[in-house]
Parts: C-alpha cells; structure tokens; sequence
C-alpha cells in the first residue's frame, strides 16, 4: 500500500478529516476531534502511526518486523507501521480499521451517532 492508497483509504471512513498540525509533512487522519492515524510523508520507507490495542500491538511487533513501537506516541497503545515493506494490504487495511474502531469506541454514544 502506498501512501495515496492509506490516505484514501483514511478518508472513506465516517467521520474522518484529515489535517497537517505539525507540519506539511505529517498527515493527521481524526474522527471527531480524536486522531486514530498518522502519516509521515518524508519517511522512506513510507510510515504510519496507527492507535493499536496493547496486546494485539505486540502481537503484531512480534509478527512483522515493520511493525514497532509509536514513534513520539504512546508505546503502549500506538504502532508505527512501514507501510510499503512486505505487510500484506489487507492485513494493513486491519490495521487502520482496527484505530479507527478504537476512538470510535471512545467516544460518546451521542458522537458515534451524529456519524
């Protein structure tokens, strides 16, 4: 998956929108004010911090070597995912739908439901 393919793949989502607070560099992918994605576009090879429930997050870092610990995130519940490196697109597509149905589930039922 390329980086064009992540970011549309981002955008169908319910809800999302995408915006570049720390730079023109950084795509942040949100869903009612909450980030579940996060797209560097000067990295080689292209990278992606994705939200990641603890233990499927070590599940998954020990399954792929190009998944590790959230750069400048939370370790504990963020990935950083190599996004062009060999993970099969379904298994990545998982991935960022597993995020997204993470903050969605964060948020209160009268959020969920304007969505």
């Amino acid at each position: 998956m390329d980086v064009e393919s992540f970011r549309e793949y981002c955008l169908a989502k319910p809800g999302t929108r995408e915006s570049t607070p720390f730079g023109e560099d950084v795509l942040v992918f949100k869903v009612a004010g909450k980030m579940f994605a996060l797209a560097a576009l000067d990295e080689v090879p292209a990278t992606v911090n994705l939200k990641c429930d603890p233990d499927l997050a070590l599940e998954l870092r020990d399954q792929y070597e190009q998944v590790r610990p959230g750069y400048h995130m939370n370790k504990k519940h963020w990935n950083t995912v190599e996004i062009e490196s060999g993970i099969p697109e379904a298994e990545l597509r998982r991935m960022i739908d597993h995020s997204y149905e993470l903050v969605m589930k964060s948020l209160p039922k009268t959020a969920r439901a304007k969505l």
